[in-house]
This record gives C-alpha cells, sequence and structure tokens, in this order.
C-alpha cells in the first residue's frame, strides 16, 4: 500500500472530472473503487468532500488515500462498445477534424448517464477515438428527447476552450421546433426564469421546469434568468407552427418550458403540454390526422463556433431526425424555404 499523498493540480488538468484525472494517474483503480473513497470523504479536494465527478482547477490541491499497488488488486475490464454501437456512433459523425467532433444525435439517446441510463453519448463515445490516446469529450448536453449537432472535443485543451466559449456565449445554437398553435407576434423574445418544479426526484429524474415572471426572478428561491428568441417560420392556419429559436442562456428544459409558457408546447412533449394530439373540436390537432409523430420536435438544427484552433467560424448543419422529416413533409414544410439563420434575415 502507498502513503497518503497531496497531489497538486496542474494548468493542464483544469475542468477535468475527478475520476478520470485519478484514473489517468493510477490506471489499476477501478471506477467503483474510486467512487467508493469519494463517498467515505477518503478523497478530498482543497480538504472537503467531493463527488467522483467533480471538476478540478488548477491549483487545487488532492489528498489521495493510501493505494494498493497494482497487483494488490484486480482492475475492472475497460468498458468496450459493440460492433453495431460502433457502426452507430461513427454514423452519426457530421464533422470532425483533429479538435472536435460533431455528432446529429438521435432523439432516445441520453448525452450522459444518469438514473437507470447505462446507453448513452459519453460511453459510447469510445467508438470515435479514430487513432487518438482517449476518447472525445463532452462539452455541452442536449435533452435525451432532442436531436441534433452535439459537439465533442478530441483533446482536454480544446475541451476547456469550448466549455469557455459556451460560458461565455460565444457559440450559436438554433433549434426547430414544431409548436401547438401559432405564436404571435411571429417573432419575439422570451424572457421567463426557470425554477425546478417540486415533487421530483433526488437524482433529478424527472425533473420539470417552471417559469417565473421575470419580475419576481429575483425573489423567488433557486430561480435563475432564461431568455430565448424566437420566430415562426411557417404556419398551418392557426393548429401549428414551425418555429425557430436560439437560447440565448442555457437553462434546463429552457426551450421546452418557454413555448408552453408562452401558450404553445412543442408537439410530443408530454412534460410540457404537447402531447395532445387527438383533441377534438379547436384543439391543435384536430383535423391534422395520423401524419404527426408522439415523439418530442425538438431539434438542434445548427451550431457556429470560432474553431478554438484556427479561429475560423464553423457552421455545423443537421438533418431532422426520422419523424420530424415525416411531420414536415405532412405539413409540406421544406428546410430548402428558409433561411439558415432566420434571425438575421428578419432584423
Amino acid at each position: 500500500m502507498s502513503q497518503v499523498q497531496i497531489i497538486t493540480v496542474g494548468p493542464g488538468d483544469t475542468d477535468q472530472r475527478l475520476d478520470r484525472w485519478l484514473k489517468r494517474l493510477f490506471p489499476h483503480l477501478a471506477q467503483g473503487r474510486i467512487e467508493k473513497m469519494c463517498r467515505k470523504g477518503e478523497v478530498r479536494v482543497d480538504g472537503g468532500r467531493v463527488k467522483a465527478n467533480t471538476r478540478l482547477s488548477t491549483g487545487q490541491e488532492v489528498r489521495i488515500p493510501p493505494l494498493p499497488t497494482p497487483g494488490e488488486v484486480e482492475s475492472r475490464p475497460k468498458p468496450t462498445v459493440s460492433d453495431k454501437d460502433a457502426a452507430m456512433m461513427k454514423s452519426l459523425v457530421l464533422y470532425k477534424d483533429d479538435q472536435i467532433i460533431a455528432l446529429n444525435k438521435p432523439p432516445g439517446l441520453p448525452t450522459q448517464g444518469g438514473s437507470k441510463q447505462t446507453r448513452h453519448v459519453d460511453g459510447l463515445a469510445e467508438a470515435l477515438t479514430f487513432g487518438f490516446d482517449e476518447k472525445p469529450r463532452l462539452v455541452h448536453r442536449l435533452d435525451k428527447d432532442t436531436s441534433g449537432v452535439l459537439l465533442l472535443a478530441r483533446t482536454r485543451a480544446v475541451a476547456g476552450a469550448l466549455t469557455e466559449a459556451f460560458r461565455a456565449r460565444e457559440t450559436r445554437k438554433i433549434y426547430w421546433a414544431a409548436v401547438a398553435g401559432v405564436p404571435f407576434p411571429q417573432m419575439g423574445t422570451i424572457k421567463f426564469g426557470l425554477v425546478k418544479a417540486p415533487g421530483h426526484g433526488a437524482g433529478g429524474e424527472n425533473e420539470k421546469m417552471r417559469a417565473v415572471h421575470p419580475k419576481d426572478v429575483a425573489t423567488t428561491e433557486g430561480a435563475k434568468h432564461a431568455t430565448t428568441d424566437y420566430a415562426v417560420l411557417s404556419a398551418l392556419a392557426k393548429r401549428a407552427a414551425w418555429v425557430a429559436m436560439v437560447p440565448i442562456t442555457g437553462r434546463t428544459h429552457q426551450l421546452r418550458a418557454h413555448m408552453a409558457e408562452l401558450g404553445h408546447p412543442i408537439i410530443g412533449d408530454g412534460k410540457y403540454g404537447g402531447s395532445g394530439q387527438e383533441n377534438l373540436g379547436d384543439g391543435w390537432g384536430a383535423m391534422l390526422g395520423g401524419g404527426i409523430s408522439r415523439k418530442l420536435h425538438l431539434h438542434a438544427r445548427s451550431i457556429t463556433i470560432k474553431h478554438p484552433v484556427t479561429g475560423a467560424k464553423l457552421t455545423i448543419t443537421a438533418p431532422l431526425p426520422e419523424h420530424m422529416e415525416r411531420t414536415w413533409e405532412f405539413l409540406q414544410w421544406d428546410p430548402r424555404d428558409v433561411p439558415a439563420d432566420p434571425f438575421e434575415e428578419m432584423e
């Protein structure tokens, strides 16, 4: 067994997860052992208890308890990705260079693991090394049922640069959605704050956000300001609309909660009121027939970034998933009929 060690986090390791940092230093440690050491408080950062997914910062001091030598503990085999999943992941690649990989994430595939989630982009990214020693790193997220452009960084340095770009709002993301009814005015900004609604699982399962009037955000515990720009691209009478959205902030379920608060929930969104497709009378689904899928109609259509190495402007666009493509065909909406960035065109 080794002795207690205090290791200072170097500048090249900033924003890295604690468990991955430990695995790099001590490859023989199993993930389960790392998580157990964190739960028991044996691993500490700057003297405080931490979780395995804690992000590290340059200069922090990590206390590491006595560890067995590699021969004293049998490490678990490295998780592998099946040939089928590997082929699936590679088929999702929209763009790839030595710094970035962009995927067209399908609906239904979680970005990261969580309660009851064992198959997710972060785990399957092992199939996307393309000759690199480490798998690419996520730099942002999409909801499980949201499809579209998802960026991964191929090195730790690029991951840090992209993460900071997202935090500083130096990226531009355009989403497409089909919504119930037609928003009025046809172009505007939603500024309702968001707060977690009570009564959901401690681990975030079934999490739902509640809209808060802008004037009440400061006095509502846990509420955060949220801003979304939207524009109606096409409408089917007053029944449904094709809407483009740009999230100015990046809150949980922001686009879904904001459109619901506007009175026009995203089609197929059971959590925020967009699943009543068989209603009669004046309901949005009346007389639309059976051409509309019950899946969530929210798609990350494009993302524009400043390339972290070349500095060039890079825009990546993702085609619609199959269920949304069928809806667009059914409603006679053609992606070729609208500008890539409708907000620039409408200004």
